[in-house]
């Protein structure tokens, strides 16, 4: 239709052919019929437009009339007419839809061009050496202000809260850590997981539910991922693709990418609240009974040899918080841990974090180094963030040489696979130690298992205070001072529970008495039985 207009001589436009002769006479009416009867039978089918059929044309055969369907009766046409206010009722619907639909999809290109625009501009024209010395509030208000020159001087068709929100993911981009920033401000998420840079999880009141956050492609994500590791001095890459990292705020970081990672680079934060938790705030969500907080603050008080069981997400690490607050301020602290995420607010406390390997495969610093280390320090208490391996023969060992109110967490479904899990690190060690050594060496060393556990509606509970008795035979002898009891369901599905206490009189009593705090055991027991 794009080629070149055809022009007509002065006889104007060419005349029609002459009719054809008698022998090349057209085709003859019957297949002509079925074309009458398809027009005809859509007419039938509309008779809103008109209600007699138009007459035949010339030439053509009187059996195509008889070909027609009958005229419509009363009862058939009224179904139509309300079908005809519904058919278009539905048009117009679909297109208001269509039309917000494109508006939106306009809006969206309209946005996306812009930030791709001033993206360019700004990693091109600001000075990141002058960035990186000022403070994190004028940085940001630094890149606000070159994404609105930007935006001026390239007469963006932009609002001023689409710059705003533009000049904010800017910032984030070059001094934060990019879409993470919005889900790491709220503090109502207790777990990020991103799976890639088209999909994020976070988990909110015990349900994981879908983030809308998206990375611009792997490369921006695997960016972010380097920016977060770097802060610690760790790096990771394709020759060590597995890390381990934490944030300012405590919260702990894993991070694994390609090619292990086959969909993307994959990043999963567990998020600590601003508000550091409480045995208080504890309560307040339910996850124990205030007998139960009782007890739990005269064992961090009469220092008691403590292990925090539990499985992945069920609240080891905030127990462990908890207990330390009740640790007198005096008194000297050593952590190991993997990734330092605890919250000691003592004075005189000491942090170790393990190290991985460097490139060449030398320098790395386990867990079992930093414990045995700690004996060298002079500690009072030892805590171990995660006992996993070997380094669980040392801890016990530490334990049992002086260093009375030290605490570990394992992972354990209850109270007596603890004990198991604790063996088995053991022989993890390559000590040919009998069984019934090792379990009187952990019979001897632990004296309060407290057991958390995440419950099938999302919610945590501290399930068992259980303390260890002794041996008998080559059996570990176990009582549990409180055990958790699920009464019923509501209609919402949350699980109805109460802590039923055993009302016996712990073990670590006498302990508890030269402490002060016999008192406040006895009445946790009985208030609780009561």
């Amino acid at each position: 239709m794009f080629g070149q207009k055809k022009t007509f001589g002065a006889g104007g436009p060419p005349k029609k052919p002459p009719p054809p002769a008698a022998d090349e006479a057209a085709p003859s009416p019957p297949p002509e019929a079925p074309r009458s009867q398809e027009s005809a039978a859509p007419q039938a089918k509309t008779p809103m437009f008109r209600e007699e059929s138009p007459p035949a044309p010339q030439g053509e055969a009187p059996a195509t009339t008889k070909s027609a369907p009958p005229p419509a009766s009363q009862e058939q046409t009224q179904p139509l007419k309300s079908m005809e206010g519904d058919v278009f009722a539905d048009v117009g619907q679909h297109t208001e839809e269509e039309e917000a639909t494109s508006a939106e999809s306009l809006t969206a290109l309209r946005l996306q061009r812009a930030r791709t625009r001033i993206w360019s501009d700004l990693r091109d024209g600001i000075d990141l050496k002058a960035l990186a010395r000022m403070d994190a509030k004028g940085a940001r208000e630094e890149v606000l202000s070159a994404v609105q020159e930007i935006a001026r001087f390239r007469n963006l068709d932009l609002t001023a809260a689409e710059l705003q929100q533009i000049g904010k993911e800017c910032a984030d981009d070059m001094l934060g850590f990019g879409p993470l920033e919005e889900l790491l401000d709220r503090d109502d998420i207790a777990d990020i997981m991103v799976n890639g840079p088209d999909t994020t999880y976070i988990e909110v009141k015990g349900k994981i539910e879908r983030a809308p956050i998206r990375f611009r492609d792997n490369q921006h994500l695997t960016t972010i991922c380097q920016r977060i590791v770097g802060a610690i001095g760790r790096r990771v890459d394709e020759a060590s693709p597995i890390c381990d990292a934490r944030l300012a705020d405590g919260s702990r970081v894993n991070i694994i990418i390609p090619p292990l990672a086959v969909d993307g680079s994959t990043m999963t934060i567990r998020k600590f609240t601003k508000d550091k938790l409480t045995l208080e705030k504890l309560l307040d969500f339910g996850s124990m009974s205030p007998s139960c907080a009782k007890l739990i603050m005269a064992v961090g008080r009469c220092r008691v040899n403590v292990l925090v069981s539990g499985g992945t997400g069920s609240g080891k690490t905030t127990m462990l918080n908890c207990l330390t607050r009740y640790i007198e301020p005096g008194e000297r602290i050593i952590t190991c841990e993997d990734a330092c995420e605890l919250q000691l607010q003592q004075p005189h406390v000491v942090r170790l974090e393990t190290r991985p390997p460097n490139l060449e495969g030398i320098g790395e610093v386990t867990m079992r180094d930093l414990v045995k280390n700690c004996l060298r320090m002079r500690p009072e208490r030892i805590i171990v963030g995660e006992v996993r391996g070997p380094e669980a023969f040392d801890l016990l060992q530490a334990m049992n040489t002086g260093h009375d109110g030290s605490m570990g967490t394992v992972h354990a479904n209850n109270p007596r696979e603890a004990v198991s899990r604790m063996e088995n690190m053991i022989a993890m060690g390559g000590l040919n130690l009998p069984t019934i050594a090792v379990r009187e060496q952990i019979a001897s060393a632990v004296n309060v298992i407290i057991q958390v556990q995440r419950l099938r509606d999302g919610s945590r509970k501290t399930t068992h205070v259980t303390e260890i008795t002794g041996m008998e035979g080559e059996v570990v002898q176990m009582q549990h001072l409180f055990e958790l009891e699920i009464v019923g369901e509501d209609d919402d599905g949350k699980l109805q529970t109460r802590l039923k206490s055993s009302r016996v009189r712990p073990a670590f009593y006498d302990k508890a008495r030269s402490f002060g705090v016999a008192d406040l055991v006895m009445d946790a027991m009985n208030e609780a039985y009561g």
